[in-house]
């Protein structure tokens, strides 16, 4: 009597081939990480941008108007959450330099109000593409004026121990950086100016700021680079900022 050989089920079976019954299985546990990592990128993906929202966002220092609080090459994480709730809007966004549909968002102040002296980033009202930070003088219904660069809000001198004074850089401007108003803050804006004071283009110069276009307090520098002399500046990586 010869060997039966079983490895092979006879031609004609209702349960199909080994290979065929083996490969169903395969294929299907091949797609099932690319589903899985596509799956994890977009949760990811959605994730962060809730976060750079709604929660925190990272900014970087480009010009010397905050100085010497805040020095060119300070990386910042600011709280979006610190006043309220950040509202989606639909808007256009620069995207590459080009301008793309997305969406941007307004403050809702729900909580906590703008206190003077918080240091605040803002879209420009000169330019919404562009975010501006700079410290809170004032709030809705003061009178802030500044005399010979010295600040008074209410008719009160304050005390200014961020302020410096490097001489100015605007020419013609300089006697509205050193002698302004003064003005009444309208209900619902702040008031902004740098601690760079003669070097600030603030609301001395193009006016309050709106509480609904303001982004969120800043907090801490997470990062410092000097990018001049090509250094990190350890002594203020996780400085909190007042």
């Amino acid at each position: 009597m010869g060997r039966r050989d079983y490895e092979e089920e006879p031609t004609g079976s209702k349960k199909g081939s080994i290979a065929d019954r083996a490969g169903k299985p395969e294929s299907k546990k091949s797609k099932r990480p690319v589903k899985e990592t596509i799956e994890a990128i977009l949760i990811a993906v959605l994730l962060a941008l809730f976060i750079r929202t709604f929660v925190i966002q990272a900014f970087k220092i480009p010009s010397g108007s905050m100085e010497n609080t805040l020095l060119v090459g300070d990386h910042l994480i600011v709280s979006k959450f610190a006043y309220g709730l950040q509202v989606p809007l639909p808007a256009m966004i620069k995207l590459f330099g080009v301008k793309v549909p997305f969406f941007s968002t307004r403050l809702v102040n729900t909580w906590g109000g703008v206190e003077r002296g918080d240091i605040i980033v803002f879209r420009f009202p000169g330019d919404r593409y562009k975010d501006y930070i700079k410290r809170t003088i004032a709030i809705p219904g003061d009178t802030v004026e500044v005399r010979d660069k010295v600040v008074y809000v209410n008719g009160k001198r304050t005390e200014d121990p961020y302020a410096v004074h490097k001489g100015g850089l605007y020419g013609e401007n300089q006697e509205r950086a050193n002698n302004f108003g003064p003005y009444k803050v309208p209900v619902g804006k702040v008031f902004a100016m740098g601690d760079n004071r003669e070097r600030s283009y603030d609301s001395r110069f193009w006016g309050p700021v709106p509480i609904k276009d303001i982004k969120g307090k800043a907090f801490i520098i997470y990062w410092s680079w000097d990018g001049g002399k090509k250094w990190i500046r350890g002594g203020r990586i996780g400085s909190i900022l007042h």
